[in-house]
Formats: structure tokens, C-alpha cells, sequence
């Protein structure tokens, strides 16, 4: 079984609290469990990225610099992240970026170089999944109040939070659909080599 060298994840509503559109940086806020899911990876030597589809670029509702704002702001919270991968088209488009085409993760893998096969992609909706499956990737659906149930229906693998999909790709590809694993974020650092400093 190869191991994941990449995991990618969904900005709003994955990593970040969803605000639609937004375009203020003093409005990011962190998911539960958000930092100690990014800080096992890093400690583990996996890369992390973000992928996010922001229409409202298209829409008129944003600008590029707003998104850039608000991104750097979450690099500031959660980061540095080995690469960011922004589409800002609209649905009806017709672009290979917008999730769930898969054009948002082939290009993220291919700035860290890694085969999208040794890649995990962390999202919140069905399109997330999706563009990993069309990509050649792992999906994990972490679902929120926003996710429809046949969404979660269909998704390969399921995580009831950021830190239970996280610590499921520590040792290889997710395995089993609904994903558990109740040991407390910290028992996942315990590397057999004394507590993390």
C-alpha cells in the first residue's frame, strides 16, 4: 500500500467556518480540530493544500485580491501550506478546474509532485469527492449541516470531523467507508519516540 504524501482540502466549510463570498479576512474562522489535523500532517512529513472552487470571483460578488486576502489570512491561522489552488469561474463556465472537474487537484499534486494515487482530498460536499475520484485521488467527506444526504450517500469514504479523516490517512489510503477513530488528536502524535516538543 503506497502512503499519502498529499492531502488537499476544501477551504469553506473544511478547514475555514463557511461565510458566502467572503471578502474579509477578519471573518476567517478555523473548523474544530483544524490546527491539530494540519499540525499531525506537517509532523508526519505530508504535504497540505488547498483546493477551492470561488465562483464569486465570476459572479462579480468578489475580486481576486479579496480571495488572496482572505487565504493569506487562513495561511496565517492554519498554514504555511505547500500549495493553494483557487478556480474562480462559475458553475456554467465550462472550465476543467471547478470542482468537480478534476482539473483543481491535478495541478495542486503536480506543484508538490506527487502521483494524485498518494493524494487525499478532504471536503465537505459532493464535488469535493467527485473531483478526487475523477483526478485519481482519495476523497473523504467530512460532512457539514450544509451536506445533502445523498452526497454522504455516495461518497467512498466518510469522516464525522477534520481530525477523525486526518488521523485516518496517517498510515496509507482511507480505509472502510465510515471512518472512526476515537483516540484523542494527541494520541496520534505519540510517534514511539517521546512526546512532540
Amino acid at each position: 500500500m503506497s502512503r499519502v504524501k498529499a492531502v488537499l482540502f476544501d477551504r469553506d466549510g473544511t478547514l475555514v467556518e463557511d461565510v458566502p463570498y467572503n471578502a474579509d479576512p477578519d471573518r476567517v474562522r478555523p473548523v474544530a480540530g483544524a490546527r491539530e489535523a494540519l499540525g499531525l500532517l506537517r509532523l508526519r512529513g505530508i504535504r497540505t493544500g488547498v483546493v477551492t472552487n470561488q465562483s464569486g470571483i465570476a459572479r462579480g460578488l468578489l475580486t481576486d485580491a479579496d480571495v488572496r486576502r482572505v487565504n493569506h489570512r487562513i495561511d496565517e491561522l492554519l498554514g504555511p501550506f505547500d500549495v493553494w489552488a483557487v478556480c474562480p469561474h462559475g458553475p456554467d463556465d465550462g472550465c476543467h478546474c471547478r470542482k468537480p472537474e478534476p482539473g483543481l487537484i491535478l495541478w495542486a499534486v503536480g506543484r508538490v509532485c506527487v502521483a494524485p494515487s498518494d493524494c487525499v482530498v478532504v471536503g465537505d460536499i459532493g464535488a469535493d469527492v467527485e473531483a478526487a475520484r475523477r483526478a485519481g485521488a482519495h476523497g473523504i467527506l467530512v460532512p457539514t449541516p450544509a451536506t445533502r444526504p445523498e452526497e454522504t450517500a455516495d461518497a467512498d469514504h466518510v469522516a464525522k470531523d477534520l481530525p477523525t479523516a486526518v488521523r485516518a490517512v496517517l498510515n496509507g489510503p482511507p480505509q472502510g467507508r465510515v471512518l472512526a477513530d476515537e483516540r484523542p488528536i494527541e494520541a496520534a502524535y505519540d510517534t514511539g519516540r517521546g512526546r512532540p516538543r
